[in-house]
């Protein structure tokens, strides 16, 4: 697709992944409209929005009118929701008004004004459960371990039932750990890698619980250009990875590495978080390359020392709660 002077809107795009793309779009020469209500608790952070140009539309998905700010759009990407798994289990009825609901509402808008926009959904990982084999390919069965991920769920269907009886392009993408610049890092609710660089940057010891779990992580800018990639991709779902699968502890050390020190304990799994954790994923993302030509460009300890470079001088603002 070609972006100079195309309009994209991007639900969601004051937070972490959510400005990743808004920044994309923005280098490729899109007029970009970002949608966001700023909710606590989120990640959504003036900050992710520093020294971009965009049309910044604060409103909730849930209840404010959201026609004009589609109007014309020739892309929508849909990052807006709830991510934090112990947060839904807590209000799983928020959750499914955050993920679902929030979803239905931005899909009513869009048949309204613009219908013809192409659509890429940022889904999750977390709709498979624990993997039965490794690693996981979209046919593998659907078997969600907690309400944010039946809410996703939710939120998926309704936008793959858009393209069957509507015929709008859409895209959901699964996404598997993603890390970098703008991460939630004040606690464990988006990831737990972003409470892992505030303890680091902090000079404190974190948490690694259990250890031997494996996982493949997406550096932001990849996965921002992966979203750009799927605009163009044909309709349907699509798992993202990201660099090759390493345990977490291994990730740890990597951490430490590229910070140069730091510490970490090795703790048994809380048995609340136990009960909804899937274990070991690996992404089966070949699908997606072969329909795109996309690839992973930064390895994960470049990523990471990234990550960490550009938070030394911003982590305060990211400890602070985010615009009313």
């Amino acid at each position: 697709m070609d972006w100079q002077g195309a309009q994209a809107v991007v639900t969601g795009g004051a937070g972490f992944l959510g400005s990743a793309v808004a920044r994309a779009l923005a280098a490729a020469g899109a007029r970009v409209t970002v949608i966001d209500a700023f909710l606590p608790e989120t990640g959504a952070n003036p900050a992710n929005l520093e020294g971009l140009e965009v049309r910044l539309v604060r409103a909730d998905l849930r209840r404010d009118p959201l026609e004009e700010a589609l109007a014309g759009a020739a892309a929508i990407f849909h990052l807006a929701a709830e991510t934090s798994h112990m947060g839904s289990q807590a209000d799983p009825r928020g959750d499914l008004a955050q993920n679902a609901d929030a979803t239905l509402r931005l899909i009513l808008a869009a048949r309204a004004a613009a219908p013809a926009a192409r659509v890429v959904h940022a889904s999750t990982r977390q709709l498979y459960g624990r993997p039965r084999a490794l690693p996981v390919a979209e046919d593998h069965p659907v078997d969600p371990p907690d309400a944010n991920a039946v809410s996703k769920w939710a939120a998926e269907q309704y936008w793959l039932l858009e393209h069957k009886v509507h015929g709008r392009p859409v895209v959901s993408l699964r996404l598997t750990n993603c890390y970098g610049p703008g991460l939630r890092v004040k606690d464990h609710r988006q990831t737990f890698l972003g409470l892992w660089v505030r303890r680091v940057l902090e000079g404190e010891a974190f948490e690694v619980w259990g250890g031997e779990q494996r996982r493949d992580l997406a550096y932001a800018d990849d996965v921002a250009a992966a979203f750009l990639a799927a605009a163009d991709a044909p309709p349907g779902v699509y798992n993202l990875g990201g660099a090759p699968p390493l345990s977490l502890r291994d990730l740890a050390e990597a951490l430490l590495a590229a910070n140069g020190g730091g510490r970490y304990v090795v703790k048994a799994f809380p048995a609340e978080r136990a009960k909804i954790d899937i274990g070991s994923y690996v992404a089966d993302d070949s699908r997606f390359r072969a329909a795109t030509g996309w690839a992973p460009r930064v390895p994960l300890e470049e990523g990471l020392r990234r990550t960490l470079d550009w938070f030394r001088p911003r982590l305060d603002l990211y400890l602070r709660e985010t615009d009313p």
